[in-house]
């Protein structure tokens, strides 16, 4: 026979279970809120120092305003002045440029000093090369190119002083276009390789030691080692490398601004400079942030290209 619990018993139990489903709901609650209380600092500091302006400098596109007047709704008319704007034209084309030039020194300079460091050599040896190798990205910009403009200069800088002992003339580095385009270069892959080194001395490590051994066991090395097993495997850690050493790339101000201030000519200066100087300079803002929308499509452009172009070079083990 079935038993049947009394009556007040059920009504202990369905209380008490209702009781506890309350509770429940309360911690439940109270975890929420806790949960909010704890990201609201990050949400806020998101919304106040990223989406707010980039909200507000998507709508200052389409404004003139010099900070004193009042804004004036102007629509597209400065996408069309930077568009017929030569001085824009050569920064984006001198951005373009570097680009292409600093992130394939930068890559294949962090990568063969990567294979290098990873190859057989004390840990002591491989910790000192990774912390020295990486501490100029550490280093202010600024600080590196006021240096850098010292050690280039064409009259008492030092690196003409070594090219004289040698027998070379002085090289004036900083003020022709090629000379103040190299210097620049050289500055910004020096400081920056080191970020793209890491990554890359993080993916050689992951690489199984197994592959190596049979491709010795085969009699392949050198070259073809690198080529044929080396390279394929690395390539996701090449693909990351690669996406940030541009994005990098195309936002470079500090060491032209403070090494050549943009010249000789134009020929040093970059799109970010182009947006530091209609801001600030020429105090117009709607100009400079029509000018920020294109670079930012540009980045995203570029990003996009360098993702679907992967689906051919990079492997996935």
């Amino acid at each position: 026979m079935t038993a049947v619990l009394p009556p007040a018993a059920s009504t202990a139990q369905v209380g008490a279970a209702r009781g506890a489903s309350l509770n429940d709901r309360r911690d439940r609650r109270a975890s929420r809120v806790l949960a909010w209380l704890f990201i609201a600092p990050t949400v806020a500091g998101l919304a106040l120092f990223t989406l707010l302006p980039i909200v507000a400098s998507l709508l200052l596109a389409f404004f003139r305003w010099d900070i004193i007047s009042a804004p004036t709704f102007v629509g597209l008319d400065n996408f069309a002045d930077i568009g017929t704007d030569p001085t824009v034209r050569i920064a984006f084309l001198n951005t373009l440029a570097f680009v292409v030039v600093a992130v394939a020194l930068q890559l294949a300079l962090a990568l063969g000093l990567a294979v290098l460091v990873q190859s057989k050599m004390p840990y002591w040896l491989r910790a000192f090369f990774r912390s020295a190798l990486f501490f100029p990205l550490i280093l202010s910009a600024a600080s590196v190119s006021l240096v850098m403009a010292y050690l280039f200069n064409e009259d008492f800088g030092l690196v003409n002083r070594v090219l004289g002992a040698v027998g070379f003339g002085s090289v004036p580095w900083l003020t022709s276009p090629f000379g103040a385009a190299v210097v620049v270069v050289l500055v910004y892959v020096w400081q920056n390789f080191g970020f793209s080194f890491l990554l890359f001395v993080g993916g050689l490590a992951s690489i199984p030691q197994d592959v190596y051994e049979a491709a010795s066991l085969d009699g392949v090395g050198g070259w073809s080692r690198f080529r044929h097993i080396t390279l394929p495997l690395v390539s996701p850690t090449m693909l990351v490398a690669s996406v940030m050493a541009v994005i990098g790339a195309l936002q470079i101000f500090d060491q032209p601004y403070v090494l050549t201030r943009g010249g000789p000519g134009d020929a040093t200066r970059t799109a970010v400079m182009v947006i530091f100087e209609s801001a600030f300079q020429q105090l117009q803002f709607g100009r400079a942030s029509a000018i920020g929308v294109v670079l930012t499509l540009l980045i995203l452009g570029v990003t996009a290209l360098q993702f679907r172009l992967s689906r051919r070079f990079v492997f996935y083990q």
